[in-house]
């Protein structure tokens, strides 16, 4: 792994010396589109699987900037679409087309935000559900493609309609259906594999009456690049909602790294991508193709990223995305960047006939800027963005306390949840974003909700205490007692981290939090601060020096309704202080360390920047306090 991650930090010195790609593929891309998506050759705007594609491309990019430009674009497309009732311009459900599921992702995503009017999009998610539970099968459970084409299966179906039913499941309690999800990519893996290449057939006929089935097997006659790339970033994406315990979710993972060494088998050695036809090299009329190649590199980059894949596949990750900077990336005279080279289509049977032969795939067109190849790169480029910052927290493991603060909710599936500064709550009350940053740093992010005893705390790098509940909060609420504040300062001095956040007075236990905190030579003053009025958030800025040890690459954030702290002890030194007030301060003790706020400032509200000016950097402030949690 060390050799890996000394690669990936050479390959960053010249990959990503300038803006990311991903940032500037989006912009460009927005900058063709600035109103709607307008899949070519169509002239107006419509419900498709491509329109999905980089909506969830765009979500990526979003997730990764905190720039809320990325979110509006993919707020104001949707909302444009679809109708209070959830109708959804242009769609057919009658249709059975699994291509349409595709923008369901982007669905699921509005829905989970704090939004006005969002019900709209569950109920237009609703009905892709309900197709889906409509939708024709084969007689063993696989998904028709379309209800024009039955009994077929091709790999792109896979791509369609699983992550989106795997996120959906998962988000209403549906755990029954990951056994059809695991099913789809089990028949595709029983027929469809070559026992000789390891690639995938693109088509899958049952009955085998189709005229580009072969009669003894069912399948097409070609390995096609990008069905293979539909089905390894499937893979990739449906394993993000995939119950850990679930018995399929192995045999997934399984997939992958049979998929893996046929992929690098099949790279071109000198160029670094893939052609057209997979595994016919440069046989006459075979060509480099972008969206393919695209594909193969996010699917492995992340697998490696996600600990599916061997770290040593990343070389290969690497030399393909250097290939396709080299192959396919344009500059334009406008700043712009353009991707070249991607096929338009592939498919089989319809009107006019295709028969998956040979010269049927090299007949279709080559594009420039075709989104099936952009929306990949976009892709891809996260990917290798986050791999150029390394893992340097590998195996480290940040625990979050859930028995302090225990407060619950009503959950999208109508159950009782734990809620509120929780890792797993996308809404703006949550830390989803925050827990993002330590999993991309190559951390383990897990929910502690007992006391903070020996055993709870013995595997933890960092353990993370927020906002403890009063009796407002919480009937029952669980304080802080002497016998946890000894185990956690025995923790603390052996090397682990400790990150207190508290809230105001009004709003967080303070009296048993405080007995912690002077442990490590900090206290609570009881003052609250930057008592913020309605939308005025000058009222909550705290400006950040330069050189400051914990926050290097943060000039500015925003912290409202805070309660001030006093330094007891020698060991405890001030971090961000303003108007004679500390702010924050840490404190070392023993061979561990320990930070301390008076507010939960980092949850999805004041860090995904929908709300806040992003004048404000609490994106990056949570990036530096990760870092500076990590780095032991």
């Amino acid at each position: 792994m060390k050799n890996v991650l000394v690669a990936i930090l050479l390959c960053s010195t010249h990959l990503f010396a300038q803006t990311p790609y991903s940032i500037q593929m989006t912009d460009s891309f927005m900058s063709w589109y600035p109103d709607s998506i307008v899949v070519k050759p169509r002239t107006t705007s419509t419900w498709d699987y491509e329109q999905g594609l980089m909506l969830k491309a765009i979500d990526k990019v979003w997730r990764r900037t905190a720039d809320p430009k990325y979110f509006n674009y993919i707020h104001k497309d949707l909302n444009r679409f679809v109708e209070a009732n959830g109708d959804k311009h242009t769609y057919k459900y009658d249709d059975f087309n699994l291509d349409n599921i595709s923008t369901g992702r982007a669905l699921l995503t509005l829905y989970q935000q704090s939004l006005p009017g969002k019900e709209k999009f569950k109920l237009a998610a609703d009905e892709l559900w309900k197709q889906l539970e409509n939708q024709p099968k084969t007689d063993e459970g696989g998904y028709w493609h379309k209800k024009r084409y039955p009994y077929q299966m091709w790999l792109d179906g896979l791509f369609m309609a699983e992550p989106f039913s795997a996120e959906y499941a998962k988000m209403f309690n549906y755990p029954e259906h990951f056994d059809h999800i695991a099913k789809q990519f089990a028949l595709i893996e029983k027929y469809a594999v070559d026992p000789v290449t390891g690639l995938i057939y693109h088509g899958y006929d049952e009955k085998k009456e189709q005229k580009w089935a072969n009669k003894e097997t069912g399948l097409s006659p070609h390995f096609w690049g990008r069905a293979i790339g539909w089905y390894a970033m499937a893979l990739v994406e449906v394993l993000d909602y995939f119950p850990e315990n679930h018995p399929e979710r192995q045999n997934l993972i399984n997939y992958l790294n049979r998929l893996a060494p046929a992929l690098v088998k099949y790279q071109d050695a000198n160029s670094g991508v893939w052609y057209q036809m997979t595994a016919l090299g440069n046989k006459e009329g075979n060509y480099l193709e972008a969206s393919e190649s695209c594909m193969f590199v996010f699917a492995l980059a992340k697998g490696v990223r996600k600990g599916y894949l061997p770290a040593s596949y990343f070389g290969a990750a690497k030399k393909g995305y250097e290939g396709i900077l080299k192959e396919f990336i344009e500059k334009e005279p406008n700043g712009t960047i353009s991707l070249n080279k991607t096929v338009s289509v592939g498919g089989l049977g319809g009107s006019p006939y295709r028969d998956g032969s040979y010269e049927y795939y090299l007949s279709e067109p080559i594009r420039k800027n075709d989104l099936k190849g952009v929306g990949p790169f976009i892709f891809a480029s996260v990917e290798m963005e986050l791999a150029a910052e390394g893992f340097p927290a590998k195996g480290q493991k940040v625990g979050l306390d859930y028995h302090f603060n225990r407060e619950f909710r009503k959950g999208f599936d109508g159950k009782t949840e734990q809620f509120h500064y929780t890792w797993e709550d996308t809404q703006h009350s949550g830390f989803l974003w925050f827990g993002s940053i330590f999993e991309n740093m190559g951390a383990e992010t897990v929910a502690i909700k007992g006391n903070p005893t020996k055993a709870n705390l013995k595997d933890l790098d960092v353990y993370i205490i927020v906002d403890p509940d009063t009796k407002k909060e919480t009937e029952l609420p669980n304080f802080i007692e002497k016998n946890d504040i000894k185990n956690i300062a025995k923790w603390v001095k052996k090397g682990g981290t400790l990150l207190v956040m508290a809230n105001d007075t009004a709003n967080c236990e303070i009296p048993h939090t405080n007995e912690l905190i002077k442990k490590f030579g900090i206290s609570f003053t009881n003052k609250s601060r930057n008592m913020v009025q309605g939308n005025q958030y000058e009222q909550g800025k705290l400006l950040i020096a330069s050189g400051n040890p914990v926050f290097p690459n943060t000039k500015k954030v925003y912290v409202k309704e805070l309660v001030t702290l006093h330094l007891d002890k020698p060991n405890a030194t001030s971090v961000v202080e303003e108007g004679g007030d500390v702010i924050i301060a840490t404190a070392t003790y023993g061979k561990g360390k320990v930070l301390v706020i008076g507010d939960p400032w980092l949850y999805n509200e004041y860090v995904d920047a929908r709300k806040i000016p992003t004048e404000y950097q609490n994106f990056q402030a949570a990036k530096d306090l990760a870092h500076w949690l990590l780095k032991k």
